[in-house]
């Protein structure tokens, strides 16, 4: 099978539930479901909890390996919501799809509080904004739990005193410290270099042209780029007309080596992403 640079170190693989992630055989495709009211692009669709399981549903479908759910937007500009009310919102949706899917379902959210209520009735994954540094129970919770974690990188505004690559690195080696000191294991750990977190439109389209360094850091790699401002203000279209463009960056991150991409358009980039994986991988992958 052929192989590219990025890929020659490869990372450990990762259990969720009844799934074995084998990084480096395919890049797999994580679904956004958002019951929230305001999300920047679908915000109020599927805040109903039958809209958001029948959603659930069909993006699996279309080919999510992954389900992630979140509760409180984090647009720029989002509002706060209390620990209670962000559980009251994703308690009902995750007990539905707990016992109604086989796929891991992960949680976006950066509160101890919300990720132990959740990891109790049974998800797989904490989705973290702030990579376990923004509040230090975080990892205690998650390893309490021997779940998985993805770290993302973020920052208050977006300047940056040296290489912003270098310093989205350091903070993921930081996240990473964080968490195996808690006692997350190695193998639970993903990282996610935050495109559209503490960085401007020009900055994330950097990031974008440098993504491979990230595997320098031996860890899987999620890529988070669906209908954000960079591809908006590159096409000069609304939120809900990027799936083009939002397809054109996951292409790239399975060229850089990324392991997972975030997406809302699921069919889409999975079609995409499938020809890709073919190509880079080597036909022996896909033909029968």
């Amino acid at each position: 099978m052929r192989n590219i640079g990025y890929r020659l170190n490869r990372k450990v693989n990762m259990k969720c539930r009844n799934t074995e992630f084998k990084f480096g055989e395919r890049t797999y495709i994580m679904g956004i479901l958002n019951v929230t009211p305001d999300s920047f692009s679908d915000g109020g669709k599927y805040f109903d909890e039958e809209d958001a399981v029948r959603r659930a549903k069909a993006m699996i479908a279309e080919g999510a390996d992954i389900l992630d759910i979140g509760a409180e937007s984090t647009r720029p500009g989002y509002t706060v919501i209390s620990d209670e009310e962000e559980i009251a919102r994703l308690t009902p949706v995750v007990q539905r799809l707990l016992s109604e899917v086989e796929v891991p379902i992960s949680i976006d959210t950066y509160k101890p509080a919300v990720a132990e209520a959740m990891l109790k009735l049974g998800v797989d994954i904490i989705n973290d904004i702030w990579g376990l540094q923004r509040d230090p129970e975080m990892a205690n919770v998650i390893a309490k739990y021997d779940a998985s974690v993805v770290v993302m990188h973020n920052q208050d505004g977006t300047d940056y005193e040296k290489d912003m690559v270098e310093t989205v690195c350091d903070f993921l080696r930081e996240s990473i410290a964080i968490g195996l000191k808690a006692g997350i294991k190695p193998e639970n750990i993903v990282l996610d270099p935050g495109i559209g977190f503490g960085k401007t439109p020009e900055q994330n389209a950097h990031m974008m042209a440098r993504l491979g360094e990230i595997n320098d850091l031996g860890y899987p790699i999620l890529l988070g780029t669906s209908r954000k401002s960079m591809i908006g203000k590159i096409l000069d279209l609304p939120a809900e007309e990027r799936v083009e463009g939002t397809v054109a960056t996951s292409v790239m991150g399975v060229v850089q080596g990324m392991d997972i991409v975030r997406v809302h358009d699921v069919k889409e980039n999975a079609r995409a992403i499938k020809v890709s994986d073919a190509i880079i991988r080597g036909v022996d992958s896909w033909i029968k």
